[in-house]
């Protein structure tokens, strides 16, 4: 269904404006999308509705209203329309039913509102209920028949008078919407960290504003930048700027108490919403709870006229009075409002006599900043041409057709660019250019861009015809051994395909060729080119041209060998081909080529994973990216891959923190488990046991039996069973000494007068003691340590057998005597009699 822009205007935009800039939530409604339409008509529907949008954005009626949309169809709903465009109509749908649950969330927010603000009295001011709509997202309208619905009464209350330090407060109030911002002051100290001081009053707006400015410059123009300039220019227009920071904020409290929330209700909603002070929130709260109605009269009607940008409803109704009702401050209004409205139809008329339409346009935009309502000022600006765009250049850029121009000088406005191909609207650009994808193929093509601000467009400025003329597609040179192999596809316009290499014709067939006039080793310039009929005869393209050097067939890798290096690689050990280079790559499966066959290089690499081979002693060395991986070898000639031998290999990890520990003849073996691995297998001499991950963990280790005479290398290593095979990875090691046993006994000899203690030492062969030690412990337990006791004597580098002899201890019996030593020795103790003494 074609787009209807009047209906449009009439069905969302006039009933937006109305409602105080609430916009319809349903996608469908918003951009005019019917229940079943395809992808290509949704994009080019929300296309037509941007334009619209651009269109009316002229007119200052709707300039909020096209603001807010604008800045929620780049926040909010352009990617949905982009995965629109590219067929997914999925995200659209969810927004479309998420929008039917947000209305109905919507509705009962605004229900539970409205039935809070009223109270007991179900009384409420109109206003109350258009805030209480717009903030909710809902109509006027249906907020009303909510209302009526919970039996609410709504009636005019008595009026306050309001007095804005700013006389355009009003403009500033909807660029902060257009804005998203919740009062001047979160615009202003949006990074500040804590509550923000309204009171006081806070220091810094001014530098604060020079920051804001900055910032905007450095941004692209629109309706963001123009609100933020709007509120900035208010802030830099007043002798006291922090009142204007104060009296939004009270405005916005006195809006909110109006609803009648408990005091905690409002305190939160200060804090929280409005980013206040907790402490500047208490005391606003306070003098807005107790204040006193103020006489209102034609002086506040007055104000509330200028507040709202009706001047010349102002200037009506102050004619309208009796000449005794303007005194004291509706004679001051009055006075202000006649002076705008004077100044501002002054300019209106010096614009209907200007020849320069930008000056005219500034005159106007004075006049209405003056004037919102300014009679006839509306049309003539909609009437203004900018000036037409310079140097409008149409070039062949592939098979598509770029289109740039010089930017209108007109710096008044918002200027776009209308682009048309032979005479017919083509595409619409904020840009100095765009690119048509799909133009007429062999036939002279006329673009033309003019520019347009609002309703009114400048002369077209049309650019030298250009002619399309697409290259063979798809097209692919493969080298072979003494043979070059071409495809491509025939442009549908094209009456032939012409090829030469090195300047010399090439016969074709069909589109391809095969051409066997080459010589290995040398590279070869082909340049493929498309021939078109038109009136002056054949017309050939430059043509696409590539170097292809043919070589001879290299042989495949028969086999070669995986075997672990160091803990994180593998060397692979080969033969390298004589031709070619070697590469190898990692599948997750066997390769779906047979061996021997030669395939394009990029159809090995989209099936498996390039590993970079470094050479080293007996092969090369890889690092494998996966636990379990099949080893592809190809040689590479060119653009040909050879398929040679794969293996399937096991990245098993190998244990770490490996710990041994003896006891007697039998020694315990810890270690960290490796990750993924279900068994290791454990090696020591000729013996072998597997030890399963769930055993380890219940046996807290590994325990195994190894006579005290032996010392062998302990290998421990990950293994798993592949296809009825067992696979081990990278092995770790540890060696294991002997332990030789030592027999030592304590006897007194010597006479009489003169005794000496003597310890001898036995063992089955000769062995080495580095440290031999003899303690004295007092009392009935015997020492478990050599330092549990008195050390009555210490011998270093002791060799077995030995006879050692001291004095006898005199000490208090009872005591025990026992030796302890260090090394590679197990020593026996003799019976108890023998170190018990006493």
């Amino acid at each position: 269904m074609a787009f209807d822009e009047a209906r449009y205007i009439r069905e969302v935009l006039d009933p937006a404006r109305q409602a105080g800039g609430t916009l319809p939530a349903d996608l469908r409604q918003r951009y005019q999308l019917e229940e079943t339409v395809s992808a290509a008509e949704i994009t080019e529907t929300v296309r037509q509705v941007r334009q619209c949008w651009r269109r009316s954005r002229q007119m200052l009626k709707y300039r909020k209203i096209i603001g807010l949309l604008e800045t929620d169809h780049a926040h909010r709903f352009a990617a949905i329309f982009q995965a629109a465009e590219g067929g997914d109509l999925g995200p659209l749908r969810a927004e479309v039913k998420e929008a039917g649950e947000r209305d109905r969330r919507r509705l009962n927010d605004a229900r539970r509102r409205l039935d809070d603000a009223a109270g007991k009295l179900r009384l409420l001011p109109p206003d109350v209920v258009a805030g209480i709509a717009t903030s909710a997202e809902i109509g006027q309208g249906q907020a009303t028949g909510l209302a009526g619905e919970l039996g609410i009464e709504v009636r005019e209350p008595d009026r306050l008078p309001h007095s804005a330090p700013y006389a355009a407060y009003g403009k500033v109030r909807e660029a902060l919407d257009t804005l998203r911002a919740g009062n001047l002051a979160m615009f202003l100290f949006t990074d500040q960290g804590e509550g923000i001081r309204v009171l006081g009053p806070p220091e810094g707006i001014l530098d604060r504003v020079a920051e804001v400015e900055q910032a905007t410059r450095r941004k692209p123009r629109g309706s963001a930048t123009a609100g933020a300039e709007t509120v900035c220019s208010a802030l830099r227009a007043i002798a006291d700027p922090a009142a204007l920071v104060l009296y939004d904020v009270v405005v916005r409290l006195r809006e909110r108490v109006r609803e009648h929330p408990y005091d905690d209700t409002l305190l939160r909603h200060a804090v929280d919403d409005l980013h206040v002070d907790p402490g500047d929130a208490k005391r606003l709260i306070f003098a807005i709870r107790h204040e006193t109605g103020v006489a209102g009269g034609p002086a506040a009607r007055l104000r509330e006229l200028v507040d709202g940008g009706e001047i010349q409803a102002a200037a009506d109704f102050a004619e309208a009075l009796p000449p005794d009702a303007l005194s004291g401050e509706a004679a001051e209004l009055a006075t202000e409002i006649w002076a705008r409205l004077d100044k501002a139809v002054r300019l209106r008329d010096l614009a209907r006599t200007e020849n320069d339409g930008d000056k005219a346009w500034i005159m106007l935009e004075d006049a209405l900043r003056r004037v919102p309502d300014l009679p006839g000022a509306e049309d003539l600006l909609a009437g203004l041409a900018p000036h037409p765009p310079s140097r409008v250049v149409a070039r062949i850029q592939g098979n598509a057709v770029v289109v740039t121009w010089t930017a209108s000088p007109s710096r008044a406005g918002d200027i776009t660019y209308d682009v048309y191909r032979d005479g017919v609207p083509f595409a619409e650009s904020a840009r100095s250019g765009v690119r048509d994808d799909g133009p007429p193929v062999n036939e002279p093509v006329t673009y033309a861009v003019a520019a347009r601000r609002g309703r009114a467009a400048s002369a077209q400025v049309t650019a030298a015809s250009v002619v399309s003329r697409p290259e063979p597609g798809a097209l692919t040179l493969t080298a072979e051994d003494g043979v070059v192999v071409g495809r491509w596809t025939v442009p549908p316009e094209a009456v032939r395909v012409l090829v030469t290499r090195d300047g010399v014709p090439v016969a074709v067939t069909g589109s391809g060729f095969r051409d066997r006039d080459v010589r290995n080793g040398t590279g070869h310039e082909y340049v493929v080119a498309a021939v078109y009929r038109s009136a002056e005869g054949d017309v050939t393209t430059p043509g696409l041209r590539h170097v292809v050097t043919p070589r001879a067939r290299p042989e495949p890798v028969a086999d070669f060998a995986v075997e672990p290096h160091g803990q994180d690689r593998l060397l692979v050990r080969c033969a390298e081909p004589q031709a070619g280079g070697l590469e190898f790559f990692s599948l997750s499966e066997a390769p779906p080529w047979p061996y021997g066959a030669g395939v394009p290089v990029a159809d090995v690499r989209a099936v498996g994973h390039p590993l970079r081979a470094a050479p080293a002693e007996g092969g090369f060395l890889i690092r494998p990216e996966r636990a379990s991986s099949v080893l592809l070898a190809v040689t590479v000639a060119g653009d040909l891959a050879i398929i040679g031998a794969h293996r399937e290999h096991l990245n098993l990890a190998a244990p770490r923190r490996l710990t041994v520990q003896r006891r007697g003849e039998v020694v315990y073996l810890g270690l960290e488990w490796p990750q993924d691995v279900p068994e290791v297998e454990v090696r020591w001499g000729e013996r072998r046991l597997l030890v399963s991950a769930a055993a380890y963990r219940s046996q807290g280790g590994i325990r195994l039996e190894v006579p005290e005479n032996e010392a062998p290398v302990i290998e421990v290593a990950p293994t798993v069973t592949v296809r009825n095979e067992r696979v081990r990875g990278t092995p770790v090691s540890v060696r294991l000494d002997a332990v030789v046993p030592v027999r030592y006994d304590l006897l007194t000899a010597g006479s009489p007068w003169r005794r000496e203690l003597v310890v001898e030492l036995t063992s089955d062969r000769p062995v080495r003691i580095d440290r031999f030690v003899l303690v004295l412990k007092a009392g009935r337990i015997q020492p478990r340590s050599a330092d549990d006791g008195f050390v009555l004597h210490e011998w270093s580098a002791v060799t077995t057998p030995a006879r050692l002899t001291l004095p006898p201890p005199r000490h208090a019996r009872p005591y025990w005597l026992r030796c302890f030593a260090e090394g590679s020795v197990e020593l026996v103790d003799p019976p108890v009699r023998v170190l018990k003494k006493g």
